[in-house]
């Protein structure tokens, strides 16, 4: 079965910084959350998907579980090596059920894991919120953790008031992956989503979702596409950017220039320490954010 788009973890290592920078994009950013384990986050809401911003703040609350491993222990390392998209977290109907299958096609990182906590409601009231989570891994790509989330209390967690953005972003599109080799990780990819694989340039390919979809493209192919530089590549494939679909443009521009974000034509020169980049054939912008991208493309629906 096909698993669409859940979340993305965007580690950073100054969560105030990378919280106010999506407000000034216009995103509506939720209030900060804590872990057991000592992360914090904040969530920016879309129907059926968010961005998680998320550091480590309390150490000294780590433990030898899965949760400290695999999700709070690494998002640590990873943003002390550079800020940016950590983990892809899809949707998962049955997480144990999960497990089973990636056991089987010896993808599994972890057995299923649950944890529950305190949430608010727009009206600050509390509410419980939970979920079950089982991790996979592609060994050729460590700069990348995957995992399948069961929301156990869905009614709690998605709220139409958290999902109304001034930039007019309305939908996640995708969330794209960039690799020397995106052949090199087709079968992993296949087998983690369950999704329908198309095929794009360069050895690149796109995989359709119920939710979204994974691009997988090549430094150049991406650098072509969306103007920007890709990421350092160490080992295997790095998460890059994701994509949002916007139904008010007009008003997405204005906030990248509220962010103090020049906006530049895919080719000119961007501005002195960076800057947005408007692509004139599809009216797609992509701003660098905290060793990120995101991509807003016109909504036409």
């Amino acid at each position: 079965m096909a698993h669409g788009l859940d979340h993305a973890v965007h580690a950073v290592r100054d969560l105030d910084a990378a919280a106010t920078f999506y407000r000034k994009l216009g995103f509506t950013v939720g209030a900060r959350n804590r872990h057991p384990w000592g992360t914090h986050n904040h969530i920016v809401q879309l129907p059926g998907f968010f961005v998680e911003l998320l550091t480590l703040v309390e150490p000294d609350k780590l433990g030898d579980d899965g949760f400290s491993t695999l999700f709070a222990g690494y998002a640590r390392d990873f943003a002390a090596r550079h800020d940016g998209l950590a983990l892809l977290i899809l949707e998962s109907a049955d997480a144990m059920a999960d497990r089973t299958a990636y056991g089987a096609a010896n993808i599994a990182a972890s057995d299923t894991m649950r944890f529950e906590r305190e949430g608010q409601r727009p009206d600050g009231a509390p509410v419980k919120v939970g979920f079950s989570l089982s991790f996979a891994a592609d060994p050729l790509s460590p700069d990348i953790h995957f995992a399948t989330c069961q929301q156990h209390f869905p009614e709690n967690f998605w709220n139409p008031a958290f999902q109304r953005h001034d930039n007019g972003v309305s939908a996640i599109s995708g969330v794209v992956l960039v690799a020397e080799r995106p052949e090199n990780h087709l079968d992993f990819l296949v087998a983690f989503s369950g999704g329908r694989v198309e095929p794009a340039g360069e050895g690149g390919y796109s995989i359709d979702l119920p939710r979204g979809a994974i691009d997988v493209m090549t430094p150049s192919a991406y650098a072509r596409r969306f103007g920007l530089a890709a990421p350092a590549l160490g080992d295997g494939a790095r998460m890059a950017a994701l994509r949002f679909a916007s139904h008010d443009m007009a008003a997405l521009k204005a906030a990248v220039r509220s962010a103090g974000l020049t906006l530049a034509t895919a080719g000119d020169l961007p501005a002195p320490g960076g800057g947005a980049v408007l692509n004139a054939d599809s009216g797609a912008v992509s701003v660098p954010a905290f060793g990120a991208a995101l991509v807003f493309e016109p909504d036409f629906d």
